[in-house]
């Protein structure tokens, strides 16, 4: 028998939806444009796209969740495809050629590229038999999720293909060394202290590290110790004087001048860290309580760039204040605790996989959304998931959060 769809996610699901909505007309709002549903605005664009989005959600729980398991190959091919294609045709904006022009329709195929990219690994990782632990294993999986990333960085989309970082936490729960987790923290601290201490300062510390690793904290020591201490020394060593050569030939002048900004080397509010200083300014400004509904001065001034996308959460602050902030972070926190939840209790591997695939690719787009807007990170932009305006990310969302509730639906029966 069917289960009953997870009405907690549901609910959380639509307060998010429904308080975003609410958030975009406040940042758009122009009295002489007022009205709700005035489909030239913003906000009446973002109502439509809504009702598409609920309409899909409502196709998707009738569906026979088979499908999605069954067609993962093909939907992620044809993904793939749109990417390839968006090299040749795509509209540069904002930088980054990452959009496909039809008239009035504006389609970002990188937003699906999550979902199908999950789907595809989802499905590998179901395989009867299948260890993680062998190298065929890994290569695989980890083909799965560079291709897509490689051809939206070829977009020059970086924050796009940064999200799918968040793959290594289903990988992780179905076998990945915590090793390769525990290395990517540590090329993250070594990349941003390179930047800011000397070369030969970070050799001496990884040095002194190293002996005290062998000489105090390891109680016996052999051969195999000295020599994987001496690897990953050298190793360091030379990921720490790679990093100006990647810093300067890889990242774009605009991210570089970011990164800057955040790691406080250069000051430029009028320039590079505008976003971010006026979206602090407003965040603050909103206090305890906040300045109440349509009320923002700064927010309606239009001093905050993008503040309907990726700076939306700033409006919140402005208009909302502390109370209204933490209610929106209280409520995305419940969804990837839910959600983390359904996954555990998941019959099948697809199921599970993919559900740890959807929060993660949640948590990913919340955190960094929201310690971009507050100045803890890098302006990468990205939006925050079911909240910030645009039809091509609340559409992908909505699909890959609702094939995972049908498949929890099913959560009894093998998939």
């Amino acid at each position: 028998m069917e289960n009953k769809i997870d009405w907690i996610t549901l609910l959380l699901f639509g307060a998010i939806v429904i308080f975003g909505w609410f958030n975009i007309y406040a940042a758009c709002y122009d009295g002489n444009h007022a009205a709700i549903f005035d489909f030239q605005t913003k906000h009446g664009k973002q109502l439509l796209w809504i009702g598409v989005s609920l309409v899909i959600a409502l196709i998707i729980s009738l569906t026979d969740p088979h499908i999605f398991s069954s067609t993962a190959y093909v939907i992620y091919l044809v993904i793939l495809a749109l990417l390839i294609i968006t090299l040749f045709i795509g509209k540069v904006t904002k930088g980054g050629l990452s959009w496909i022009d039809f008239g009035a329709f504006k389609f970002q195929p990188s937003e699906f590229a999550k979902f199908a990219t999950a789907l595809a690994l989802a499905k590998y990782m179901s395989t009867l038999d299948l260890d993680y632990r062998l190298l065929r294993t890994k290569i695989v999986s980890w083909m799965i999720i560079l291709i897509p990333v490689g051809l939206i960085l070829l977009q020059h989309d970086t924050g796009s293909a940064l999200v799918f970082a968040g793959f290594l936490l289903p990988l992780f729960r179905e076998g990945m060394s915590g090793r390769i987790l525990l290395f990517g923290v540590i090329a993250a601290v070594l990349f941003v202290i390179a930047l800011l201490v000397n070369k030969y300062i970070i050799m001496a510390m990884l040095a002194a590290i190293g002996l005290l690793y062998l000489f105090v904290w390891l109680g016996k020591r052999t051969r195999s110790h000295y020599t994987w201490t001496i690897l990953i020394f050298l190793a360091c060593t030379l990921f720490t004087f790679s990093v100006d050569f990647v810093f300067d030939n890889v990242l774009e002048p605009h991210q570089r001048d970011r990164i800057y900004v955040l790691l406080g080397k250069t000051t430029d509010t009028k320039g590079t860290g505008y976003n971010v200083y006026q979206s602090k300014i407003a965040i603050g400004s909103g206090g305890f309580a906040g300045k109440g509904y349509l009320k923002g001065t700064i927010t309606k001034a239009d001093f905050v760039p993008e503040q309907e996308t990726d700076f939306i959460f700033c409006t919140v602050g402005e208009e909302w204040g502390f109370m209204g902030s933490a209610v929106i972070i209280v409520l995305y926190m419940c969804l990837l605790l839910r959600l983390v939840r359904l996954a555990e209790r998941q019959y099948s591997t697809f199921s599970r996989f993919y559900g740890y695939s959807v929060a993660s690719i949640l948590f990913i787009h919340f955190f960094i959304n929201i310690g971009m807007v507050l100045g803890l990170l890098p302006v990468i932009g990205i939006p925050l998931p079911f909240f910030s305006y645009g039809g091509s990310s609340l559409m992908a969302f909505t699909i890959l959060l609702f094939i995972f509730l049908r498949q929890d639906q099913e959560r009894t029966k093998p998939i």
